[in-house]
């Protein structure tokens, strides 16, 4: 992180109550009120600096002490006093964590050069220039602090500037990457890092909320220089650090629990549209595990349906564990959402049927229908399970898909072994029963 450090006076402001006062033999003449703090300061050295005060001053019919009232200022409290300590010329040291509210508060406040020479504004800027987005961990800090200040950055360039110097840092090739980032999946470290992996990025990139990150996958995505499973990768790492409830083993942020519904919601469409054309670019597990958050939220239909169909494409890569989603509707008793999985298979027969002629497609469907029965065993454990749903699930499988039934059977035999002392074991022997018989 880059530093700069402005002024040589040591810090003379103090507190008392709400107030906010320079130590000074020179009695106070201008008063600053932002929100529920007020500045006691002097006008000699501020107004020189700041075209804002200038004005204000000139045009306020108070005579001596003036008070104004700048609670609009971006940045607030804060910012306003670092541009009121470098008009002081007190020590203040900028970095990529608060330069944004500096320079937006120094805009605000009209420190240019054509108020002085050599002012806050111009300092800042060529700090922004030179330092912060030259680099990598820098911009990305800069980028995220932006969303305290969304407006003001977005007028002031900072926003775009701060993406494009990201963008070009990340579609440089790995071999010349030179600047420090982070990167704590297992077994980097044991590598010595004598190489830079390839997704050295994506780390660093999920810190970010949810607008910036969107655009720069997208900017990413428009230049077709990285391959479809690398962005398919830094969708997954956001994923896992933004929806939590992904993944058992995951890590989880420190907001994630204060995030409403709504705005999981939002990052999981964005995700879902980010995902490359390209098939494979993410993994059936990772499509099956948004389902299953899809299921949970109010998420578009029209999103919904395209994580089916984009799972149904990938469903022979599955694992049975993968297809246990949780049941969202209140009305059903069972754990397992049945109907999504049949639904999942129903997406990938439409497309097996295109391509019935290939030669690996026998392949496929057979593999499909061993997840299939796969999953009928671990539903059958499901003691409220109906066996309508089970026999129509069954039922979905084309008979080229079995040329064994040992699986089927083995489902079979689990479903009626755990009813085998409930009221509905006859009715649900008497259903299988007709089923087998059908085989």
């Amino acid at each position: 992180m880059k530093f700069m450090k402005l002024g040589t006076r040591p810090d003379t402001f103090y507190t008392e109550e709400a107030t906010r006062t320079v130590i000074s033999g020179v009695p106070t003449d201008l008063t600053v009120r932002i929100n529920n703090i007020s500045y006691h300061l002097h006008k000699l050295p501020l107004l020189p600096k700041c075209g804002l005060l200038q004005q204000l001053c000139s045009v306020s019919e108070e005579s001596g002490n003036v008070t104004l009232e700048l609670h609009d200022i971006p940045g607030g409290e804060n910012a306003f006093e670092l541009c009121a300590k470098f008009c002081y010329g007190i020590t203040i040291n900028l970095s990529a964590h608060n330069f944004v509210s500096a320079f937006c508060a120094a805009k605000f406040l009209r420190m240019t050069e054509a108020v002085e020479k050599g002012n806050f504004v111009a300092k800042l800027e060529a700090f922004f220039t030179s330092c912060i987005l030259e680099g990598w961990k820098d911009s990305i800090v800069t980028l995220r602090s932006t969303g305290k200040v969304p407006e003001w950055s977005e007028n002031l360039g900072i926003i775009r500037r701060c993406i494009d110097s990201i963008l070009e840092k990340i579609l440089k090739p790995p071999a010349k990457v030179t600047w420090s980032f982070t990167y704590t999946r297992l077994g980097y470290e044991r590598k010595g890092h004598h190489s830079v992996p390839r997704d050295w990025w994506t780390e660093d990139v999920s810190d970010l909320d949810l607008d910036p990150f969107r655009c720069i996958i997208a900017a990413v995505r428009s230049t077709n220089i990285l391959p479809p499973q690398l962005i398919g990768e830094a969708l997954h790492v956001y994923a896992c650090r933004w929806l939590p409830d992904l993944t058992k083993t995951s890590g989880s942020s420190e907001s994630s629990g204060a995030q409403s519904a709504q705005r999981k919601q939002q990052i999981l469409e964005t995700i879902v549209s980010l995902i490359p054309v390209d098939g494979g670019s993410v993994s059936v597990g990772f499509l099956l595990r948004l389902l299953s958050l899809a299921n949970l939220l109010a998420v578009s239909p029209v999103i919904k349906a395209e994580l089916i169909r984009r799972s149904g494409q990938q469903l022979e890569e599955a694992k049975p564990n993968d297809l246990l989603v949780p049941s969202c509707n209140c009305d059903d008793h069972y754990s397992y959402d049945i109907d999504l999985v049949g639904a999942l298979l129903e997406s990938f027969l439409r497309l097996w049927k295109r391509r019935s002629r290939e030669r690996q497609s026998i392949k496929s469907i057979i593999n499909v229908g061993k997840l299939v029965d796969s999953y009928l065993q671990a539903v059958a454990m499901d003691v409220n399970m109906p066996v309508q749903k089970v026999v129509s699930l069954a039922e979905a499988v084309p008979e080229i898909a079995r040329p064994q039934h040992d699986q089927l059977y083995k489902a079979i035999n689990l479903y009626l072994k755990i009813r085998s002392s409930s009221a509905a074991f006859l009715t649900a022997r008497s259903c299988l029963r007709r089923y087998v018989c059908m085989q």
